[in-house]
């Protein structure tokens, strides 16, 4: 689980910020592997993400980020098969070869086709240069497309979670996004019975609770409650 300083048996260190679902799905796979972590916050809304010392890390500027001792790795989807790789406690991918692809497809669905469209960046592009009550609109409909592709595609695999009774690699990236898709931009779930199911099953496990925003060191008060 994280920690909020350095640990004798720490030496992992996750670059994240509080509400990126990138850092988000990381989280998880770390809290899943039992993986102890030094969190260093990086404030996207200051722009510290584009501060000379970050950009040595990931020179394109985005969380997360993970330092393993001398081995500096950027992009959730990397990060995440690095841990799998050297980490290979509670496998994040199933040995069915089948659905092994079907985790590949719904994680890339959520990566791709989804989160870069309602990242920061893009919805402060949609506000200057079109229209602020566009951005909205926006959001929902590349989220709704991207849900209605999931809930067809995770139909004839999904167990208790996305492609059986275990974790595994779509849960990682389902997990934040439903999160975000919800509290953040208020889309009505009634469309998607399956992926609503299955947000009620990563609330209840204490490895995606843990990685919840509102929990993490960087997370304002505010929001904390």
């Amino acid at each position: 689980m994280a920690s909020g300083g350095v640990e004798e048996a720490t030496k992992l260190k996750l670059y994240s910020y509080w509400r990126s679902s990138c850092a988000h799905r990381v989280r998880i796979a770390m809290n899943l592997k039992g993986l102890r972590y030094e969190y260093k916050a990086v404030n996207l809304l200051k722009g510290e993400q584009f501060s000379t010392e970050f950009l040595k890390l990931n020179p394109i500027g985005y969380v997360p980020v993970l330092v393993d001792e001398d081995i500096v790795v950027s992009d959730s989807f990397a990060i995440l098969m690095y841990l799998e790789e050297k980490y290979p406690q509670q496998p994040l991918l199933p040995r069915d070869l089948q659905r092994r692809a079907i985790n590949y497809q719904a994680a890339n669905i959520v990566s791709s086709s989804i989160q870069p469209l309602q990242n920061l960046n893009v919805l402060k592009y949609i506000a200057e240069k079109v229209n602020p009550n566009e951005t909205l609109v926006w959001v929902q409909y590349h989220i709704g497309r991207g849900f209605e592709a999931l809930e067809k595609l995770l139909k004839d695999y999904a167990g208790k979670y996305a492609t059986g009774d275990e974790v595994y690699l779509a849960d990682l990236f389902l997990a934040p996004q439903l999160g975000a898709s919800i509290k953040r931009f208020s889309l009505d779930m009634t469309p998607y019975p399956l992926l609503s199911r299955l947000n009620e099953a990563y609330n209840e496990h204490p490895a995606f609770q843990a990685a919840m925003p509102e929990k993490q060191p960087d997370t304002p008060v505010e929001v904390r409650g």
